[in-house]
């Protein structure tokens, strides 16, 4: 088999809520998301997608991904989409760096595969764990009553998990990881996720004027020592996530015991292929996930879900369903949350298909 052409697709995806706020004043109205569906000479074509969270989260940005994927895609053309090692191989060679770039292509030949296999992407990333996963839900930045008042509403659908976005005043952000607590029973878990948007002398305020709450601190600081710093002077459970983005940093941080949870973000890390060796190399280690991205419509929800399906129950901490939170669908098939939980799709690949007449035509195209 090989790969005869790409089609690469611009959609925004506005929110339900209207605004999407987390620290230092951050926020996204709409989002700009890229899909790229791979054309093979079988018949088969995959889809990708791929979707920053703004240009001031990560060392990415939406503009960036399609003219890094028109200036790799050529390079790419007359390759077995099904070797996804080689693949990976050949994208890092012919472009250093940009791992979210290479995302969507990535995804899409997983598709393939499966497509090809005639397995949902779930069987071949390990197999399917239980019946369905646990949904977190994100609870952009606010005052404190009103980020309350959310969680007991996203509460009252299902969820059980709150990512709570912090990372502001130290303390407005004590007022709200309090008042968001309150709310919430013994059994449900709470994160206070800084975005790294914390100073040290911040974090160690939060977390002493917090410690006699059940709450998880989230990446409190910008950079690996800083957010090592504060962990080893607190109690409170530890998740990090922006500085974690290779099989380095896990190794690292696992050697430092920097955490008790870490991020794995399936863009960061350059699509399932690579995302799916962090997953595992964290449960050899016993460090438990959350599965996700940085943001996404249902191409994304789709591809976490299988991630996240295949992944250990006792290692997986959680997941997340972006296509709820936001008001356009992009394909159909994709998972559904019910009740703060989704499965992966069980027809092959990542059983979507394009609503064509969404996207509509190809920003551009690249042929054999």
């Amino acid at each position: 088999m090989k790969i005869t052409g790409f089609r690469v697709y611009q959609v925004d995806l506005p929110l339900h809520e209207g605004n999407y706020a987390w620290s230092e004043g951050k926020s996204v109205d709409v989002f700009d998301s890229t899909v790229v569906e791979v054309l093979t000479d079988s018949g088969h074509s995959g889809v990708g997608e791929v979707c920053p969270l703004g240009p001031v989260y990560l060392p990415a940005f939406a503009a960036g991904a399609r003219v890094g994927l028109a200036e790799l895609c050529p390079q790419l053309l007359g390759h077995n989409p099904l070797e996804l090692g080689r693949l990976n191989r050949t994208m890092d060679a012919a472009m250093k760096g940009h791992p979210y770039v290479k995302s969507a292509i990535d995804v899409a030949c997983w598709d393939i595969l499966g497509k090809q296999a005639g397995l949902p992407v779930c069987s071949l990333l390990g197999g399917r764990y239980g019946d369905d996963v646990v949904l977190y839900r994100a609870i952009s930045q606010q005052p404190a009553a009103q980020m309350a008042a959310n969680v007991k509403g996203y509460r009252d659908e299902g969820y059980r998990r709150f990512q709570l976005k912090v990372g502001g005043d130290p303390n407005e952000d004590i007022e709200r990881i309090r008042a968001a607590r309150e709310i919430l029973e013994p059994t449900d878990k709470l994160v206070a996720d800084a975005n790294t948007g914390w100073t040290m002398h911040e974090a160690m305020r939060v977390a002493g004027a917090v410690a006699d709450l059940d709450v998880y601190i989230e990446q409190p600081c910008e950079s690996y020592r800083q957010c090592l710093s504060v962990r080893r002077n607190t109690q409170l459970p530890f998740v990090l996530d922006e500085v974690i983005d290779s099989i380095d940093a896990i190794l690292v941080a696992a050697s430092d015991c920097a955490m008790d949870v870490v991020n794995i973000k399936i863009s960061k890390f350059g699509g399932l292929t690579k995302a799916r060796q962090a997953r595992d190399l964290c449960v050899s280690l016993g460090v438990a996930m959350t599965i996700e991205d940085t943001w996404g419509g249902d191409i994304v929800t789709a591809a976490i879900s299988h991630l996240a399906h295949s992944t250990p129950t006792e290692f997986l901490f959680t997941s997340t369903d972006f296509n709820s939170y936001v008001t356009q669908s992009i394909a159909d098939g994709a998972p559904q949350r019910e009740d703060g939980r989704m499965r992966a799709p069980t027809s092959p690949g990542l059983g979507v298909e394009l609503r064509r007449e969404v996207l509509g035509d190809p920003v551009f195209s690249i042929d054999f």
